[in-house]
């Protein structure tokens, strides 16, 4: 009985051990665990998508390994209850009971750490779940942010080819080549379409299933769903435009034709062919043809064109109609003169009086009217059937001489530039006159003690906010402006010098403009009054007041439009390059009003904006959070999510808002920003290239304290912005090293007085120290 508690206890010595070790193991595991847990959290993830599945199956395996070693540590566990040892029957009592306590402790002990275990399994296989879906939602966001990518830059690939189609002159054959390439685009543009609504498809049931970047997906879905109509619409309009373009070019050809056929018959109606009656006979009745077959083309006026093909006019084909119109003219007066000389020849068979057969060039010279008046107007609908005109065989006597080709193209451009102008000066007049008939007709009347009744009392000291500064615009227009255009007329070279003169004058549309919401706010509380419909009667306007109030924001966008016409007819002319310096001063007013309108709709900034100095530019952008240490973290997986940022750019600093989303009528045309902060451009920096995306690039603040990630609308606005701030960085280092060159200059100015100084005190003060020495040794003596 002595020898039999040794064996006992060594069993103890080596069950407490093995517990230990089993109580290790987990610890260790439960350690594995966390750290496997907080490598999935922190490890910056790549941004391709090769990468990331290599890093997804990495992953997965070594979850499959510790799920492995999870299961051994709860076998390991499992086998040591297994062989707990039940108490001796022969030993005494209190060895049993002591025995049985023991055990029963080292069972709790081990059932307790396979709990641990069993919990740390539950609890792992949950974080993995969630981190397996997020990272298979993380794969898919990638996958269809490529795939929308890709889209997108087919889809604008596709919108610039259509937009290069937008310029609707030239000759028929011309117009006839881009119908056929807007069909090849239009071909290309359903196979994309499908693919775009492919991706839609696969967005939506990204979204069905909880994605996490649920909002990002159905933003892209909503910009590829516009992107798509925008793209039909284009190609749509387009089309339409084109072939009612094409329909009026073969309308001039047709009319050409016909020019051709009149000329050819004159030509050969000699007057030595009509010797008998019959021969006089059907040379009357070709005349009386060919009248009934030009009188269409006589008689169309541009507005009729543009009306019935509901297309706008180039000059050069006004100017082509305008042309063809006067030749057909010429060629049916002397056609009216001939039908009597061969009625009397049809009817007493004599021989009439030659008529001299004029040229082409004769024909132009003619001053006769453009439209003729003596057989009334048609519309084309109703002269259709006798446009069925057949090409007519070329004739040796008028192609011998050739004159039309060159009637043409005589001086077109000296024509076309004097449509523009003459275009600016008559619309000039107009506008005066309308601005005229508003200040007279509904401000002024605001005034009349008897229109009182017909007003809220509210609207009467309105006026001012109502018509901004209208009065003032039309002074000057009025005043000065009219008179100085009409001066022009004989002198297009001096339009661009008339524009330059008045540029300041021209910045009072900037405070029209800056008004603009706030008339149109005053305008929609009170448009349903009895004064203003009172005064639209007395008018005869069939357009209520707001239209005669956008008049001034109409016409300041017109002027740069006419610029760019007479430019276009003027190159190398005398005043091109006043004309072109004219032109960019009015491109740069309307965007220093339209920064100026984005300007005045910040809300929220604490101070005074105009002390960040001149706008430079404003627009739109997604903007992400970036970090210092890098790439996408899986708490930071949100950032795919972008925020959506109106970013002010300043001399001094560049400002970041939010654009809000307004409702009501007009909360479209006028925005509103709510401001978030503000970092002044001595403290920001760029990244100029973000990996992965050539629109993106990166503004920074301090030491890279703060990181946005920017992505602009696309590569071209991205430069631009990129260049105005680099100029910003350079002017301020600029500016910097002068500073400290002159304070610099300042200190070494600053050392020389003070050492000169010190120089003029030394001898006088070892003069005094000197002489204080020797009042002192007397004193002693």
């Amino acid at each position: 009985m002595a020898e039999a508690n040794p064996p006992r206890g060594k069993m103890r010595f080596r069950r407490n051990a093995a517990i230990e070790n089993f109580a290790l193991t987990v610890k260790e595991m439960a350690q594995m665990l966390q750290s496997f847990g907080t490598e999935l959290a922190e490890t910056e993830l790549p941004d391709d998508i090769p990468s990331i599945e290599e890093i997804l199956a990495i992953r997965a395996e070594r979850y499959h390994l510790l799920k492995n070693d999870i299961t051994a540590v709860t076998k390991e566990g499992k086998i040591l209850l297994t062989n707990l040892e039940v108490p001796d029957t022969e030993g005494a009592v209190s060895s049993r009971l002591e025995c049985h306590q023991q055990i029963s402790g080292d069972w709790q002990t081990i059932n307790k750490l396979l709990t641990q275990v069993h919990d740390m399994e539950t609890a792992f296989d949950g974080f993995w779940e969630k981190h397996q879906l997020k990272m298979e939602q993380y794969l898919q966001l990638w996958k269809f942010e490529q795939d929308f990518q890709e889209l997108v830059t087919e889809v604008e690939f596709l919108l610039n080819q259509q937009a290069e189609l937008a310029d609707v002159t030239g000759t028929i054959a011309q117009v006839k080549q881009k119908i056929k390439k807007l069909e090849n685009l239009d071909e290309n543009s359903q196979e994309l379409l499908a693919k775009a609504q492919f991706v839609i498809l696969h967005g939506h049931k990204l979204a069905a299933n909880h994605h996490y970047a649920l909002d990002l997906i159905c933003q892209r879905c909503n910009e590829l769903r516009y992107l798509s109509d925008i793209l039909v619409n284009e190609i749509k309009a387009k089309r339409i435009q084109l072939s009612r373009t094409f329909k009026i070019h073969k309308l001039l050809q047709q009319a050409r034709q016909c020019c051709d056929e009149g000329e050819c018959l004159l030509a050969n109606q000699e007057i030595d062919k009509f010797q008998s009656k019959e021969d006089a006979q059907k040379a009357l009745q070709d005349i009386e043809n060919f009248l009934e077959m030009a009188l269409p083309f006589i008689n169309y006026e541009p507005e009729t064109l543009q009306y019935e093909f509901d297309v706008i006019l180039s000059p050069e084909l006004k100017v082509q109609m305008k042309t063809i119109q006067l030749k057909l003219e010429n060629i049916r007066s002397i056609f009216e003169n001939q039908q009597a000389g061969f009625r009397n020849l049809a009817d007493k068979h004599v021989r009439p009086v030659q008529f001299v057969v004029p040229t082409s060039e004769n024909l132009i010279r003619s001053r006769a009217p453009f439209f003729s008046s003596k057989h009334g107007k048609k519309t084309w609908r109703q002269n259709q059937s006798n446009l069925k005109i057949e090409v007519v065989h070329d004739c040796p006597e008028k192609r011998s001489s050739g004159p039309s080709s060159s009637l043409d193209n005589s001086n077109s451009l000296d024509v076309l530039k004097n449509h523009v102008l003459n275009e600016l000066i008559q619309t000039e007049r107009v506008y005066v006159r309308e601005l005229f008939t508003v200040l007279l007709g509904y401000r002024a009347e605001m005034d009349n003690p008897e229109m009182f009744d017909l007003m809220p009392p509210l609207l009467r000291n309105k006026k001012d906010i109502l018509f901004g500064n209208m009065a003032e615009i039309y002074e000057f227009h009025n005043d000065i402006f009219l008179s100085s255009l009409e001066n022009c007329a004989h002198a297009p070279e001096r339009v661009g010098l008339c524009f330059l003169e008045r540029k300041d004058d021209f910045q009072m549309y900037a405070k029209y403009c800056q008004n603009k919401p706030r008339s149109e706010t005053i305008w929609r509380k009170y448009s349903e009054c009895a004064f203003f419909q009172e005064c639209q009667r007395k008018l005869k306007h069939r357009l209520g007041l707001d239209s005669y109030l956008l008049k001034p924001v109409q016409r300041i966008t017109k002027y740069q439009l006419l610029l760019k016409e007479l430019l276009k007819y003027s190159k190398d002319c005398e005043g091109s390059a006043q004309l072109k310096e004219a032109l960019d001063a009015m491109l740069d007013l309307l965007k220093s009003v339209n920064d100026s309108m984005h300007q005045i709709a910040i809300n929220g900034y604490i101070g005074n904006l105009n002390e960040l100095g001149k706008m430079i530019m404003q627009g739109g952008f997604s903007v992400w959070i970036g970090h210092k240490k890098g790439a996408t973290k899986m708490k930071d997986l949100a950032r795919f999510k972008p925020m959506q940022r109106h970013l002010f750019l300043y001399e001094k600093a560049i400002v970041f808002c939010k654009r809000r989303v307004e409702s009501g009528e007009g909360s479209d045309r006028y925005p509103s920003y709510s401001f978030k902060h503000c970092w002044k451009m001595d403290e920001v920096g760029i990244t100029e290239f973000v990996k992965g995306d050539n629109r993106k690039f990166e503004i920074w603040y301090g030491e890279k304290e703060e990181v946005y990630i920017v992505q602009a609308p696309n590569v071209d606005v991205k430069m631009t912005w990129l260049k105005e701030i680099r100029n910003i960085l350079l002017k301020q280092q600029e500016l910097s090293t002068v500073k400290k060159r002159k304070q610099q200059d300042q200190l070494a100015e600053q050392d020389k007085i003070q050492i000169s100084l010190q120089q003029n005190d030394e001898d006088p003060c070892r003069r005094w120290l000197s002489y204080f020495d020797e009042a002192t040794m007397s004193n002693g003596k």
